[in-house]
């Protein structure tokens, strides 16, 4: 992305000169890069108050190596004598190399804001001054954008317009900390830690209020200059390391920081308390609070919340006319099913853009996309068109997750690819946007839902053989011992498959070329829908309307992933024949959810216009396959005589298969 953006900004210039007549300020970059990736603590003990203290000094310091480098090299190239009078009263009339004078100046600021922030981070201690280093994005930009007017006003555009222009460019775009860090935590955290204060006050037990209550309490502690924290009082080791990760954000530049994400989120009390521990910790800049909408049930009453929330004084003023909210996949398509999910979700964006629109809000969705389709994964660009018209607003925030960074990111040529296909989609998305669906196009997406969901859940939920057929006939298990991940598999250890995290759910149906994620629900829709005579207006829908069209193209290219042989093969080796009658089930469903896709698009076979997928499917299944038979003969093996060589086998074979099936894996 280092070398990416510069050139990929270039390049959008250019675009807008053409087009426009008017190019891209250089302080201006339309792309910006966060992460969560030491943030993120929901349901991951390891990620701690002084990991993501860490990660912050970390950050910064890999900023500053990488400008230091490139002012280094760009002091070499600006030798020349001749510049404006603006720059020579910052460096004095005498000096013979204007340029390397400034520059060395900000390079030495740089190196010694780098040596600061080792230094802090080999000891834990931090600086006694921090006067001289480098703490604003305009600490860098200001002495290059004056070499930038300098150079113009002399005569030398094409000088200033290469190496300087691209570093500019960089500043604009990754600021002193490379990412902004996104912060996650589950709602019920932050409810046990009110709980404790309200315990310790006597105040009642919190947990067991009404939502109006909670939210008057929050408000009148919000409104209050009083403290809420006790000095004399011992908190819970969790309720500790909340206060301790609220106090790294209150005491951190908000460069830093992108938004605090808050998962099972579904009360406006759920926003108010985390608004409320940033405070108490001495926080004094508003940063973006992000619900996350995550089961069936909270992105149905995603609306409510947010118009509740945007109905109480105090918060308006608080997000200044500017609110994000989380769309979340994954989760969702595990509780519902990836059909009565993906309609969900654009009910809820629907609704929630024309609430904000009304209410004069200006509402970014962030899209929790995965990389697999049953996370809500696939191409960037039809996702992205495939949005409820008036949801892309100018701004969009989605994850990109996993090994699909490497595939997109990791080589300077494709990152501009990906971020070329990401800014045109959402200004198509924004200034040419698809037409609403007709009514009776939502009505059948109801009826589909809500037929999807039931089917789903019959299975997941009901089937008293399922749960034994997914942990036996899958690497589930198995997973958990495996270093793949970045945190553990479920959010709660004794939980079940309700807490079982949404990676490890598709990961593991993946591993046996079922893709159950994906399809269940699916087939007992378009099935129910056929008979009663609407293969004609399903081909209405698929043919006009982009989110129904997006979803079938998806679900038809996972379909061509799957294998009922290598299914039963797993199933042969690893499950016994009473819980084999649930796999013989679902491989049957398997094969007329393929054959009802076939008749929606006319097809004789699955992929058939889709040339290119096909064949790299073609392409991957010899060296696919042996694996789907090796890792069943070692899950074999492994769970009646374990050993520790079949444990590396197995992260072999998983790692191997995960790679070839992309994003389906």
């Amino acid at each position: 992305l280092w070398q990416a953006v510069p050139r990929f900004l270039r390049e959008l210039d250019h675009q807008m000169k053409a087009a426009l007549g008017t190019g891209l300020p250089l302080n201006c970059s339309p792309v910006k890069f966060s992460s969560w990736m030491g943030g993120d603590r929901d349901g991951n003990p390891n990620v701690t108050a002084r990991v993501t203290k860490e990660v912050l000094l970390l950050a910064r310091w890999m900023a500053m190596d990488l400008y230091y480098q490139s002012i280094d090299e760009l002091r070499a190239e600006l030798s020349m004598h001749q510049a404006s009078a603006e720059l020579r009263a910052v460096v004095g009339e005498d000096s013979a190399e204007p340029y390397r004078e400034l520059l060395g100046q900000l390079r030495t600021r740089v190196r010694d804001t780098r040596q600061g922030l080792e230094a802090e981070l080999k000891s834990g201690i931090q600086a006694d001054t921090t006067d001289h280093w480098i703490a604003s994005r305009e600490d860098l930009l200001d002495p290059l954008l004056l070499c930038h007017r300098s150079l113009i006003a002399s005569g030398m555009e094409i000088i200033a317009s290469s190496r300087l222009e691209d570093l500019i460019r960089r500043v604009a775009c990754f600021g002193t900390t490379l990412i902004q860090l996104d912060i996650r935590q589950n709602s019920e955290v932050h409810a046990d830690v009110f709980k404790e204060i309200c315990d310790f006050y006597n105040f009642g037990d919190y947990l067991s209020w009404s939502e109006e209550e909670k939210q008057q309490f929050l408000l009148n502690q919000l409104r209050t200059k009083r403290p809420l924290i006790p000095r004399q009082w011992t908190p819970s080791a969790m309720t500790q390391e909340a206060l301790d990760t609220c106090s790294v954000v209150a005491r951190t530049s908000p460069e830093a920081f992108g938004n605090y994400v808050i998962s099972m989120a579904g009360q406006p009390s759920d926003v108010l308390a985390v608004i409320l521990l940033l405070r108490e910790q001495g926080m004094n800049y508003n940063i973006p609070i992000a619900p996350l909408f995550e089961t069936l049930g909270d992105l149905d009453n995603a609306e409510r919340c947010i118009a509740a929330l945007l109905n109480i004084d105090w918060y308006r003023d608080y997000i200044a006319g500017h609110q994000v909210v989380m769309i979340g996949y994954s989760d969702s398509s595990k509780d519902a099913g990836q059909l009565a999910a993906a309609w969900g979700q654009y009910r809820a964006q629907a609704a929630l853009s024309a609430l904000c629109r009304n209410a004069g809000i200006n509402l970014t969705l962030f899209h929790g996309r995965g990389g697999t389709v049953g996370r809500g994964g696939g191409p960037s660009h039809t996702a992205i068109l495939s949005q409820p018209p008036g949801s892309v607003t100018g701004s969009l925030r989605v994850t990109e997750q996993g090994e699909m960074i490497r595939f997109k990111f990791g080589v300077p040529e494709l990152a501009v690819r990906n971020l070329s296909l990401y800014t045109g989609a959402v200004l198509e998305a924004t200034l040419a946007p698809s037409g609403h669906p007709e009514p009776e196009w939502q009505a059948c997406m109801n009826e589909l839902a809500t037929d999807g969901l039931t089917s789903y859940r019959a299975v997941v939920r009901e089937d008293p053989l399922f749960v034994p057929y997914f942990r036996a006939g899958t690497p589930e298990q198995e997973l958990g011992k495996l270093p793949l991940g970045s945190r553990p598999t479920k959010r709660k250890v004794d939980g079940g498959v309700e807490s079982l995290r949404a990676i490890p759910w598709i990961f593991a149906w993946t591993q046996i070329r079922l893709m159950l994620p994906a399809w269940l629900g699916s087939d007992t829709a378009l099935h129910n829908a056929l008979n009663r005579d609407k293969l004609d207006l399903l081909k209405d829908m698929y043919q006009r309307w982009p989110f129904f069209r997006a979803y079938i193209d998806l679900l038809e290219m996972v379909l061509a992933k799957t294998d009922t042989d290598i299914a039963a093969y797993y199933e042969q080796k690893l499950v016994s024949p009473e819980l084999g009658i649930l796999g013989s089930s679902l491989r049957s469903r398997l094969t007329e959810m393929r054959t009802l896709v076939l008749r929606l698009k006319d097809q004789s076979e699955l992929l058939a216009n889709s040339g290119f997928i096909k064949e790299s499917i073609e392409v991957r299944n010899p060296y696919l396959d042996p694996l789907h038979y090796l890792q069943a003969e070692l899950l074999h093996r492994d769970r009646n005589h374990p050993e520790e060589q079949l444990e590396q086998a197995l992260m072999v074979t998983i790692a191997g298969i995960s790679a070839g099936m992309r994003n389906t894996g």
